[in-house]
Formats: C-alpha cells, structure tokens, sequence
C-alpha cells in the first residue's frame, strides 16, 4: 500500500473512532463493548466470574460432590460426531418448531434457576423478558427470586411454571393455582431432588439464604462495587413464591428452613396422578436419565420428558445427559416430547441433541452467566450467540430445517465410557456446568 493510501486510511479510522467517543464511553457504550468481546458462553463466563463475588458464582457454577457429572455434561459433546451433507442448498435453515403445540422461534428456552436475584437485581424477570423478546419460552423456577405474578406482570410471552412435589400439597396447590389463573402453559416437575445435593463450593463459601455477612464477603462485595449496588439498593435474596411460609422474627431464615425441610424422599409415580388431577394443563417431568424411567413417567400422565441430571448438581457420576438421551428417546417412541437439560455450551450442541431425538434444549447457567455480566441484555446476548451459532451449523450440515435433523447427522457416544477424547479441562473451578 502505497503512503499516501496508508495515511488516509489512518486519519479515516482516527476520525471515526474520534466520533464514535462520546457513544463508547456512555453507560451504554461501556455494556456494548462489554458483550462484544464475548463471542461464546466461555467469554461470558468468564467475565461473569469476575464481577461476581466468589460465593455467589460458585452457587451458579457449582455442583455435586467431584464435580464429575458437571464435566461430563459439556464434555461428552465433545465425544459426537456430525456428519454433514454438501451441496444441498440450505441456505436459510428456519430455526420455528413447537412444543406441546406452542410454537417458538427456536427450539432453546430457558431452563428454571432458582435464586437468580442474586446474580443481578433484574434475575429472573431479566431472563425472561430475554426469552419472550426472542419469541421462545421461559420456566420459571419454584425457588425463583421473582414471585409467579412478578413475571407475568413484568413480561410478554410463553412461560411454565417448575415445581417440586413438597411435603406441604397445599403450597403445591397453591403455586398451581396462581399459574394456572395467570395463563402458565405447563408444569415442569423436577423429579431429582428426594434430598438436596452435595454442592461442596457451596459449603466451603458457607452460602446460605440469606447470605452471610462476613469480612471476606465485605471484602469481595468492595471489589465488586456494580454487583454490590444493585445487591443494596434491590436486594432479591429469598424464595418470592413461597413468601410468608416459615415466619419469625428473621423470614428469610425461617423460609430457608422451612424449604429445605419440604423435599420428600418418599415420593412416588403414583404421586404424578395427583398432580394431574390439580392441573389439566401439559406436565414435563424433568430429571430422568434411563428408559425406565422415562417409560414410567408417561404411563403417569407426562406429555413430554427432560432428559437431565440437574447440571451435576444432585448425585455425581452418574451420565451425562446428552449421554442418556438416545435410550430415553427410544424408550419413549413418540408418545412423548423429550428435551434436553445439560452441558449445552455452543450451537452445534443444540443441533447434535436434535440429531438425536430431542424436540428442544433448555439452557440455564449460560443464560445465568449472561445476566451476571449485563442484565437482561447480557442474558438476551448469551441467547444471541447460541442461535447464530446454531444457525450457521444448520448451513454447514446442509439441513434445511430442524424436521430434517432428526437421526441423520449425529453419531453417538457409546454409553459405556472408555477414554476421554481429550484431558480434563482444568480444575472443577474451571469447567463445572449445567443446563
């Protein structure tokens, strides 16, 4: 390039960085910059554990026991294969589907995270409204930081309510009653949690609801002063739609109690029978692993099924769920609608799971990840980058549209484990998912 050329070009982009200044440096500008340097889930991960206190990342990064399963839920990705097919002329591959009859911009919604408030003050609310802006749906978690009426105040779209069958059935009832008045389109019952896992990060940090003040999270709190701010001035630190159970003089401890105390261990699928005569709504159930239970759970009465081990959060070693996945959709045959919950991390996860059976992903910590770093915007970006990256892998597979994914473009992974295709990706700080 001649000089002349060269200086011309340097005054051109001198002058438009010089303009662009004042847009750059605004509030505004600073969260654009922020989310256009993360290009995958991992950036936003990172940078959501730098502006995070350490024990509320790790209540979100976190999982049971070693931390096995929540390395094997992204890892075990790795271990497919895809197969595309050139030349076919998928140029503009639609991302529409349904399920349970709704139909959604894409088959990705959010899965339910309880406590979100934590993160960031806007929580669950920010997620959603993330969710219904990209035209798909949003579950909303029993443990949520918002209230059911919060949400559909505050949001306009498709959500479903999650629920725990508690010892306390009229709580039960009562949360079934508010979604059913405020136009919730499903009950997603989490079968997976008789008792609360092993979450050791947890432990060591002494989390707790409500959290523990202490020098070291004062400390980390002043390093974190946007967090901090938020935390404040709109604390969002207990369980909003089981407010007012577990009173006393400090609430928010007496809840705490009051919920964990709540998981029963002695639930059964004859129990899915008196759910289905307090809703007349779709159920899921969420947290299934093996054709046997998958089978069971639609004698009971399930319209579709989560294959999903909690994001490594409850029992350690057990499979992964895009591992689990194909014997689930076997065993279900049609009869049902199976998702899955766990490890996705990128686009062609998403694509890989359809390949082999699923109707759609749901996705929590990339989703939680996203909010940490920006709100409702930085939630809405973690969505952004899934879909295009899905979208592109449509194109590079030569699929048309995801009808045409369905058994064709995926190995799988043998459920019987041998090596790992690659070394373990650091320490359980380090690689630790979920949904």
């Amino acid at each position: 390039m001649p000089i002349n050329d060269f200086l011309a070009l340097a005054r051109h982009q001198l002058a438009a960085d010089v303009r662009a200044l004042p847009q750059r440096l605004s509030p505004e500008g600073r969260v654009a910059a922020r989310l256009d340097r993360c290009l995958n889930v991992a950036d936003m991960r990172r940078l959501a554990r730098r502006r995070l206190p350490r024990a509320v990342f790790d209540f979100v990064d976190g999982a049971a026991g070693d931390e096995v399963t929540a390395r094997r839920n992204i890892e075990d990705f790795d271990r497919l294969t895809l197969r595309p097919t050139a030349m076919t002329g998928a140029s503009a591959p639609a991302l529409t589907t349904t399920v349970l009859d709704q139909p959604v911009a894409m088959p990705i919604f959010a899965a339910p995270t309880g406590l979100t408030g934590l993160v960031h003050h806007e929580g669950e609310l920010g997620i959603a409204r993330a969710m219904h802006e990209a035209g798909t749906i949003y579950v909303l978690s029993a443990m949520a930081s918002y209230a059911i009426e919060e949400v559909v105040a505050g949001t306009d779209g498709t959500s479903w309510l999650q629920i725990y069958l508690w010892r306390d059935r009229g709580l039960v009832r009562e949360l079934i009653a508010r979604a059913r008045e405020r136009g919730f389109g499903a009950l997603v019952l989490t079968v997976d949690v008789p008792v609360a896992g092993a979450r050791e990060r947890d432990r060591r940090n002494g989390f707790g609801i409500p959290p523990r003040l202490t020098l070291r999270s004062l400390g980390e709190g002043l390093l974190r002063p946007a967090w901090s701010s938020g935390f404040v001035r709109r604390p969002r630190m207990t369980i909003a739609n089981a407010a007012g159970r577990g009173g006393g003089p400090q609430s928010a401890v007496g809840l705490a109690e009051y919920i964990n105390g709540q998981f029963d261990p002695a639930m059964s699928w004859r129990d899915l029978a008196w759910l289905r005569e307090a809703w007349d709504g779709p159920i899921v159930v969420k947290g299934l692993l093996t054709a046997v239970d998958a089978a069971a759970a639609v004698r009971a009465g399930a319209d579709a099924v989560c294959v999903s081990n909690h994001g490594g959060r409850q029992l350690d070693l057990v499979p992964s769920s895009i591992a689990a996945l194909p014997e689930v959709v076997d065993a279900v045959g049609g009869e049902a609608e199976v998702y899955l919950d766990g490890g996705v991390r990128r686009g062609w996860h998403v694509a890989a799971a359809l390949a082999l059976g699923a109707r759609a992903c749901l996705v929590g910590r990339p989703l939680v990840y996203g909010l940490a770093c920006a709100g409702e915007r930085g939630a809405a970006h973690a969505l952004h980058l899934l879909t295009e990256e899905l979208r592109a892998t449509l194109v590079l597979l030569g699929c048309a549209d995801l009808g045409e994914l369905a058994g064709r473009y995926a190995q799988p992974i043998s459920l019987l484990r041998s090596e790992n295709p690659r070394t373990k990706r650091g320490s359980a700080d380090e690689s630790a998912s979920d949904a």
